[in-house]
């Protein structure tokens, strides 16, 4: 599974590299280490072994095994097998410091086994008979071939056995690797240790340096987010960014600024086409009541001109909308401010409604004495949009529902009505302008689709919000909230 945090991603890939190389420097080392301890000890078997090339008298044998106990430059006393032969196999001297390992001995002799004997002396010429030096008539004496060293385990011990032949006597060690593996045992513990603690130091680093390093992507972030808040004039300063980052951020301002201009185009066309047609349609609407009062009450004429004063009237209200939304798009819009009793205001929308609709149940639970600061005039559309589409979308001999009530810093407004459910894929899209949602539950219900994004843009100029409720089947909640005092 693929991690979707770039920055736990950036940390533990280096932990993870980190890791390795630590584990395989150990490991290295741990071997490294106990190579050369192997290799110790194989340089003082081969020089004990070769004090055997002039061995002592029989009874002297004692005195060489116990003096191999301290030969190998440790500080405690360590387990050492010795095994003496002549040329004939007979025992000259056997140890008795490992009684409890029986298997040593056989492994001493088979090591002997092993090990080939020294190569013949070349022929010499016979000795001068008048000479009396008895060693005259001794062989030469040749050195041993190489001896070879091994580790074999028995029952209880590890051991590292060197054997060397020579003419009058052939010699086996076997040295305990106890103390070896003691001393390595305390250095794998020590790497079990300080490995970890290393990793953990190393995901930290990580951790922080990819912080840093993403710093300019988290500045990226802000900015953008502060872009619906702010407008589209937010820039990200380029001279303390990394040179990493001057592309990406260059390209993101230019981003910004081809928006900010296509924005404003398109909100200047907005409120110049509202501008533009406001006053046409005002001087038609006039011409219309003018000449409709001139007509004959009752007459095709009085009908025709009444259902185009109706479309004018109508697309008056659509202009007015268009350009309340281009002055909400440019930060713009304008709010005359005054104390607006909700309680009152809402309970003569109630009486509104009993008129417009008295097929229709209206329930209502609204707290007395809530007042706002704002636009009395806009939050009358706001609720009026509201209203209308309780109306417009209820159900025959549904029910609308108005719940108001307030807490020390917000007023909180529910309308809800019996409806059809909306669809998920419209919840989302219901605020989007000229939408109208599904074809079957709009089809009978006049509107172009801006009443609710005007509504909300209106409650957020009061620094509120209007927002659709999660409910169960069968009905429709909006909520308005608002803030008491508003702050500029």
């Amino acid at each position: 599974m693929k991690l979707r945090s770039f920055r736990l991603r950036i940390a533990l890939l280096s932990t993870a590299l980190a890791g390795s190389a630590l584990v395989g420097f150990g490991a290295v080392s741990w071997f490294q280490i106990y190579n050369a301890q192997i290799s110790r000890l194989d340089a003082q078997l081969f020089n004990q072994l070769m004090r055997a090339t002039r061995p002592p008298e029989r009874e002297r044998w004692q005195f060489y095994g116990d003096s191999l106990t301290y030969a190998f430059g440790t500080k405690t006393k360590i387990p050492i097998a010795l095994l003496v032969l002549d040329p004939n196999g007979n025992t000259l001297y056997q140890s008795k410091e490992v009684p409890a390992d029986l298997d040593v001995n056989r492994l001493l002799l088979k090591r002997l086994e092993l090990t080939p004997l020294p190569p013949f002396p070349k022929r010499q010429p016979p000795p001068k008979l008048e000479s009396t030096n008895p060693s005259a008539f001794a062989p030469p004496l040749i050195p041993p071939r190489p001896p070879r060293f091994v580790t074999q385990q028995t029952a209880t011990e590890t051991w590292r056995i060197g054997a060397a032949k020579f003419r009058n006597v052939h010699v086996a060690i076997a040295v305990s690797l106890q103390a070896v593996n003691q001393e390595m045992a305390t250095i794998r513990n020590i790497f079990l240790v300080s490995i970890p603690g290393a990793l953990v130091l190393v995901a930290s680093g990580a951790w922080l340096v990819s912080g840093s390093a993403l710093r300019p992507i988290g500045q990226l972030t802000g900015v953008i987010q502060q872009v619906t808040v702010k407008g589209l004039d937010q820039r990200i300063p380029i001279g303390t960014t990394d040179v990493e980052f001057v592309e990406l951020i260059r390209v993101f301002n230019q981003m910004l600024e081809r928006l900010e201009r296509s924005f404003t185009q398109a909100s200047r066309f907005s409120a110049d086409a509202a501008h533009e047609l406001k006053t046409p349609l005002t001087i038609l609407q006039g011409e219309l009541e003018r000449t409709l009062q001139q007509v004959k009450n009752g007459s095709e004429m009085q009908q025709r001109l009444s259902n185009l004063l109706d479309e004018v009237r109508r697309l008056s209200g659509i202009m007015r909308k268009l350009l309340l939304l281009s002055l909400a798009d440019a930060g713009q819009m304008s709010l005359y401010l005054v104390e607006v009793d909700m309680s009152d205001l809402l309970i003569e929308m109630v009486e509104d409604v009993e008129l417009l609709a008295p097929h229709l149940s209206v329930q209502t639970d609204i707290t007395d004495g809530l007042r706002v600061q704002g636009d009395r005039d806009l939050l009358i559309q706001v609720l009026q949009n509201l209203l209308s589409n309780a109306i417009k979308y209820n159900l025959a001999n549904g029910w609308i529902q108005i719940h108001a009530h307030q807490t020390q810093t917000t007023l909180y407004v529910t309308i809800a009505n019996a409806s059809i459910d909306i669809p998920v894929s419209d919840r989302s899209r219901i605020f989007d302008r000229f939408h109208r949602g599904d074809p079957a539950r709009t089809r009978k219900v006049e509107g172009i689709g801006l009443g609710l994004s005007l509504a909300r843009e209106i409650a957020r100029a009061h620094h509120g919000d209007l927002i659709l409720d999660s409910t169960s089947s069968g009905q429709t909640a909006f909520t308005l909230t608002l803030p008491i005092t508003l702050h500029s």
